[in-house]
């Protein structure tokens, strides 16, 4: 299977098109994972929700992230500055009926969600075990929690990462070695790794190659539909994926 992982949309339809567009392009997508924060920050919350449902292949996971969490529950205090708790309130308030029907019953109710694909057993989380909406996984922790898994993908931090972990399991045809793949994706529409083009991965699953993509996008049609509504912060970072 060819896995689609999306992951931290965040509002941004234009960057969401630029994805889009890249499909046609690419091998044929068998199935998606979303990993949650489709909205919030940028101002088309609901024109991505609209995006999404038009999606033309099966979504096998479809999180919500911390921003969903706190909007659903209008629950603000662990967003670390009164713009990130504005924000969200202002993306709350102008939600319509079909996307507080998605949030509600197109979604996963948490942040994590365990399913098998091609037989490997995989996780899925916004943001790590620790946390599932507010801790992120980085290659630097201790992952012994995750040795069960094939696969682990994960988002929440904005910053793409592609790696192996080796466990020691009783297995002798395999030396004794049990592997744990681990994917972000990086954002779509909010990236924070220095790249501000819209950013996203391809799993195939037979061969367990991991393409982390990367797509160039019309920013400053995105930042032109900014008008107040937010801290002109998220409309700036836009131009230096920060």
């Amino acid at each position: 299977m060819n896995i689609l992982i999306l992951s931290d949309i965040h509002g941004n339809c234009t960057a969401f098109e630029a994805v889009n567009k890249e499909f046609a392009v690419l091998p044929s997508v068998d199935a998606c994972i979303l990993l949650g924060d489709l909205v919030d920050y940028g101002p088309r919350s609901n024109e991505v929700i609209e995006m999404i449902k038009l999606l033309s292949f099966p979504i096998v996971c479809n999180l919500r992230g911390n921003h969903e969490d706190a909007i659903a529950r209008n629950i603000y205090n662990r967003f670390s500055s009164e713009r990130g708790r504005e924000s969200a309130r202002y993306t709350r308030s102008v939600l319509n009926d079909t996307s507080w029907s998605y949030l509600s019953n197109g979604m996963e109710r948490c942040g994590k969600k365990e399913f098998e694909v091609d037989g490997k057993k995989c996780l899925a989380v916004h943001g790590s075990l620790a946390d599932e909406y507010w801790k992120s996984i980085s290659p630097e922790d201790d992952l012994s929690a995750y040795s069960s898994y094939d696969y682990v993908f994960s988002g929440h931090s904005h910053l793409p990462h592609f790696f192996e972990r080796y466990y020691s399991c009783d297995d002798a045809m395999r030396r004794n070695k049990k592997k744990t793949i681990f994917i972000n994706p990086g954002s779509v529409g909010q990236p924070r790794n220095l790249n501000p083009a819209a950013q996203f991965a391809l799993l195939d699953t037979e061969t367990e190659q991991v393409i982390l993509k990367k797509v160039n996008y019309d920013i400053g049609l995105e930042q032109s539909f900014y008008h107040g509504q937010v801290d002109g912060f998220y409309r700036e970072r836009l131009k230096w994926g920060t």
